[in-house]
Parts: structure tokens; C-alpha cells; sequence
């Protein structure tokens, strides 16, 4: 299905669009090893996708979601989370969790020492947030990029 043009994208070029989306890219790349250089409580850096996955689980009630949901929410593959899930359980940030309705189902849940981590993970990370996104785009663009990426991962088939 090709979009039809409209009166907002008639005048954006092949090259406008490259260049936001080549800028978009650089910008992540620029600012995203930032957010997570040292932010350990031992001063570490943490890789990308623990960040993830931890972060996710603390910010959801009960701080659990289904192991395959987490996969797909951090862009891996069932076995690279599988690889990444027995890393975190073998630091002691999660332990897997089987469904009492639906043996098709594990649960990836922060342990209380994971809570613990991540939480004082987050509280460097927000730091970080503030200074390398905050600072340069302000209130109000920070808002238009959480409207705009949102936007981009509803518009997603995955």
C-alpha cells in the first residue's frame, strides 16, 4: 500500500527524507552509549538491551511481562533473549516465572535485588536524559519527539 500524498508530505523530497531519518540515526548513535556509560552502582557501563529489559520490567505493574512480549519490545530474537534472560538470572536481577493458565508462557520477573539495581540504575540514567536530551531540545521538544516516535512505533506492523 503506497501513501497518498498530502499536503504535509507533497513537498518533502527522497533526499529531506533520508537526511531526517540519517539524522535521526546519528543522533541516536551520538547520544545513546551517553546514556549509559557508568551508570552502574559499581560506575559500569550496561549494555543496551539489559537496560532494557530491566527498565521495562521495573516500569510495569508487578514488574513482570511474558518473556516473548519482552523479546519483541527490545528487537531480539527468542533465542537471543533466552541468552540474555539466563545472563540477567544468573546476576540476580530476574528469575523466569511459568503461567498457571497457559504452559506456553514464562514470565520474566525482577527479582527484588533487580528492582533494587535498576532502580538505582534509572536514577543515573534520568540524569543523563536530562542533560544529553532535555538540555538541547526543552520541554516542549522533548514532547514533540515522544508524539513523533510514538507515532512511528503504532504505525509498525510489528
Amino acid at each position: 500500500m503506497t501513501a497518498q500524498p498530502n499536503e504535509d508530505t507533497a513537498t518533502v523530497t527522497d533526499d529531506d527524507l533520508i537526511t531526517a531519518w540519517g539524522l535521526l540515526h546519528e543522533a541516536m548513535n551520538g547520544v545513546h552509549p551517553r546514556l549509559l556509560r557508568g551508570i552502574t552502582p559499581d560506575g559500569k557501563d550496561m549494555a543496551g538491551p539489559w537496560f532494557e529489559v530491566l527498565i521495562r520490567l521495573q516500569r510495569t505493574p508487578g514488574h513482570r511481562l511474558p518473556m516473548s512480549r519482552l523479546a519483541r519490545e527490545v528487537s531480539l530474537s527468542t533465542g537471543g533473549f533466552t541468552k540474555l534472560a539466563d545472563r540477567l538470572e544468573r546476576e540476580g536481577h530476574l528469575q523466569r516465572e511459568n503461567c498457571s493458565s497457559d504452559r506456553r508462557v514464562v514470565y520474566a520477573t525482577l527479582t527484588p535485588e533487580g528492582l533494587d539495581f535498576i532502580e538505582k540504575v534509572r536514577v543515573k540514567h534520568v540524569e543523563r536524559l536530562r542533560e544529553y536530551v532535555l538540555a538541547p531540545l526543552g520541554d516542549e521538544g522533548v514532547r514533540t519527539l515522544s508524539a513523533v516516535a510514538r507515532t512511528l512505533r503504532d504505525s509498525s506492523p510489528c
